[in-house]
Formats: structure tokens, sequence, C-alpha cells
């Protein structure tokens, strides 16, 4: 069981190294289409296992509280919408097309903002791998491991474009090969981090899981609605991200419903 929990946190990483890995190897862009097709089956994913293995879960823990068992869900989603809200006015926020964008900053102090832009929001999506874990652990929330699971694959999905999307436009402004791979590698390194101290966090504060696992939903139904689908609908052939989009929903439901 704890080299199931040690995995499942490691493999959002992965896919986030995996995607910086994409500089060692390539010449130019991610493929615009393969990036909305990833993209689209991420934030799928993301939006199926916010409900199945976040918010039911909470309303499920919270039977106790008769017709109001839905307060700490909705308190906990919005905590997470806030959240991520906060922290796009605090740091300057910019999409993963940004590196096009026009100012007075250099190209390479915006790559710099980017870097920095995905850290942090990389923080919230490993404190939903950590709370879905540290609800399977407990044994008393409705989550499965392959939920779980899941979750943690839907996650690697998306933050593989992230990876290329930091680690290809520094190479592209002379950062060799190596820095461009370490800073990609190290932007998605906040989510085993962020997985494991919310974790421990949840050992302490089991009454107030329900409230953890919908904070986790709210923060990334924020990031799907702000970042994931803007960029999976963007440019020719959107219709591809919103194909997509239903195969991961589909997917991740399925996953959730018949191994659950």
């Amino acid at each position: 069981m704890q080299m199931e929990v040690f995995q499942g946190i490691l493999i959002p990483f992965l896919g986030t190294t995996l995607g910086a890995a994409c500089v060692l190897f390539m010449k130019n862009s991610l493929n615009p289409l393969l990036q909305r097709a990833l993209t689209g089956f991420a934030a799928g994913v993301m939006v199926a296992a916010s409900i199945w293995s976040l918010l039911i879960p909470a309303m499920e823990q919270a039977e106790s509280m008769g017709k109001l068992s839905f307060l700490p869900a909705v308190v906990g989603f919005w905590l997470g919408i806030l959240f991520l809200l906060l922290m796009d006015r605090a740091i300057p926020h910019l999409h993963m097309n940004s590196s096009k964008a026009e100012g007075p900053q250099s190209s390479l102090q915006r790559q710099a903002l980017l870097v920095l832009a995905v850290t942090l929001h990389n923080l919230p999506e490993g404190m939903a791998v950590g709370v879905v874990y540290a609800g399977w652990l407990s044994g008393d929330v409705g989550i499965t491991a392959m939920g779980a699971l899941a979750l943690s694959l839907g996650i690697a999905i998306q933050n593989f474009p992230e990876g290329a999307i930091i680690s290809m436009p520094l190479r592209a402004e002379g950062v060799s090969k190596r820095k461009a791979f370490l800073y990609g590698t190290l932007s998605g390194a906040v989510e085993p981090i962020g997985a494991v101290l919310t974790m421990l966090a949840a050992g302490f504060l089991v009454p107030l899981l329900p409230y953890l696992l919908s904070f986790a939903a709210g923060a990334m139904i924020y990031v799907v609605v702000e970042e994931l689908i803007p960029e999976m609908s963007a440019g020719k052939h959107s219709n591809v991200g919103t194909v997509l989009f239903a195969a991961g929903f589909t997917v991740m439901m399925a996953l959730d419903v018949a191994l659950g």
C-alpha cells in the first residue's frame, strides 16, 4: 500500500519531467494538435475526478449532517476556487501560450514568470493528489485506489505539455538544453512535496477531510476552466480538444464507478 501511494504521488511529477525532456530530443515546439488533444483529455479526467473522486466522497463523508451534508463540499469547493483566484492576482498570470504575449518585458523575463506561474499552479494539483490518497488510506471515504491512480494519471497528462512549454521556449532563448530541462522539471517538483505535506496534515485533520477533498476539487476545476479549456479550444480544429475532453471524462467516470 505504501508503494502504491509513493508511485501515485510521483506520477504527476513524472509527467512534467517527460514533457520537459522534449527539449532534449525535439527542435521545434510541441505539435499544437497533440497539445490540444492532451489538454482536452486531461481536462475531462480532472473534471470527472473532481466529481467522483472528490466532491461525492466529501458529501458521503459528511452524511452525519443529514440534509446539510452538502455544506462541507460547498464551503471547501469555494475555498479552492478563491485560493486559486487569489494566487492568480498575487502573481503575474500567464497562460501556457503566453510566450507570444506582448509587453515591455524581455522574452526571458516572460519565460521566468511563466516558470513561476506554472510552479505555483502545480501546488494545488499536488494537494489534490495528497488529499485523495489520504482519503483512500483512511478507509472512511468512498475513494478507491484506482480512482486515486486515475487522478494522478490525469494530472500527469496535463503536466506533459506544461513541462514542454517551459523547457522548449527557454532553449529557444539560448538557455542550454540541460538547464532548460532542469527548469521544466523543477516546475513540477512542488507537486509531490504538496502531496506529502497534505497527506501529513490530513492525518491530523481527519474531521476536515470533506473540506480538504472539496477544496482540491475547487482548485482543479479552476485550473480546468481558466487554463485548460482555453488551451484546448484555441486555434484550428478546436473540436479535437472537445472530443478528447469527453473521452477523458468518460474514461475517468467509468474507471471510478466500475472499479470502485
